[in-house]
């Protein structure tokens, strides 16, 4: 399992986080608005979207240690060690995070999002529509760990 894939970003995230210590655990944690600057590359792809829409937002967390495997959950030194694939802890092999956030605007290559839990610079390397309310019917997650 050696092979490298290519990902390349679709745009970088504007946020008032600039360092780990700053953001919020969990998207849940905050109404944070950050702005998502989409590479002019990729503006007909925004096609469809609009206000008041719930959209995935995919990043790569390019400040993460990819060499960890196990973490104290919410950074927590008092709940035991686990696998990072049991958290959404940042730290592992592939940073890619997913948090559903609430598109608030739309101007030509900007969006203006609700709730994303990113650093600021970080690359954005996908969108995708959701519906958290169906997802949560059908998927019932438990409690975050």
């Amino acid at each position: 399992m050696t092979q490298e894939y290519v990902c390349r970003p679709i745009g970088t995230v504007v946020s008032s986080f600039k360092e780990r210590s700053s953001p919020p655990f969990t998207e849940r944690d905050t109404d944070l608005i950050s702005k998502i600057i989409i590479d002019p590359t990729y503006i007909q792809g925004l096609e469809g979207l609009s206000a008041g829409k719930e959209i995935f937002i995919l990043c790569w967390f390019d400040r993460s240690d990819r060499s960890v495997l196990r973490v104290h959950p919410r950074g927590d030194r008092k709940n035991p060690l686990t696998g990072v694939f049991n958290t959404r802890s940042p730290d592992r092999p592939n940073p890619v995070s997913l948090t559903p956030v609430t598109l608030e605007e739309i101007q030509e290559n900007i969006l203006t999002v609700r709730g994303l839990d990113a650093l600021d610079n970080t690359p954005v390397i996908d969108i995708k529509p959701c519906s958290t309310k169906s997802l949560e019917e059908k998927y019932p997650c438990g409690t975050e760990t």
